[in-house]
């Protein structure tokens, strides 16, 4: 069966990367800000496995408050990048609804949420622990990249599907990132933690890396997304 990809304004122009036989799986992966779905399509096809789909969508175009209001693809507004920054309410909300969504059609078109990964780096990878926590949906696992957990005040009353309470979470994160200390992220773990099952959360940094992703972490990628997504 073929869904319609215009009913989901996301699908309608992200990057696809087929699977090389029959997609029994999906991984949605979110990019950060001010990138394109392209680069991580790219970097998600050097460790794709043949039977899973990859779904890199673009970000909307929207002025974005901490580049003094410059128009830019990003999921939401960023007032700031520290824990107790403003944060855009709304913009959370409604971009984790549009994630929902192509999960939903995935669904539809044959793929179980249980066969389905979310992750994503940097505000990309935010979006998809928020989306993950709130989705009523089951889902088989988290990739979380340099990332934070958006709106954390809200939680853990907002996770108030609690369908990923299980849910393994694969957080990954550069020890020398400059615009999203390590210590965010160890914050953010911990976090997770009071919100799904402790066990289920691995938090790893890596040595020497700032802000961007390195060849270790995209082979623990590649090995979590392979041990939660076999071939069936």
């Amino acid at each position: 069966m073929c869904g319609n990809n215009m009913s989901v304004p996301l699908l309608a122009d992200a990057v696809t990367v087929s699977g090389a036989e029959r997609e029994t799986a999906a991984v949605i992966f979110l990019h950060g800000l001010g990138d394109t779905g392209h680069s991580w399509a790219e970097a998600l096809s050097s460790i794709r496995l043949p039977y899973v789909k990859y779904i890199c969508p673009h970000a909307p175009r929207i002025p974005v408050t901490l580049n003094m209001k410059m128009v830019m693809p990003s999921w939401f507004d960023l007032m700031g990048l520290s824990p107790d920054a403003p944060e855009d309410e709304t913009g959370i909300k409604k971009a984790a609804d549009n994630i929902k969504a192509v999960i939903e059609h995935e669904i539809k078109n044959g793929i179980p949420s249980n066969r389905i990964i979310l992750g994503g780096f940097s505000q990309g990878g935010a979006l998809s622990i928020y989306t993950a926590l709130t989705c009523p949906h089951q889902l088989a696992g988290v990739v979380a990249l340099s990332c934070w957990l958006p709106l954390h005040k809200t939680f853990p009353q907002a996770a108030n599907h609690g369908m990923n309470k299980d849910t393994p979470v694969l957080q990954c994160h550069g020890e020398m990132d400059p615009m999203i200390p390590v210590r965010f992220g160890a914050l953010t773990s911990e976090k997770l933690k009071a919100i799904v099952t402790p066990h289920k959360v691995q938090f790893r940094t890596y040595p020497g890396v700032m802000h961007s992703s390195c060849p270790q972490e995209m082979m623990d990628v590649k090995d979590f997304i392979e041990k939660l997504l076999p071939r069936i």
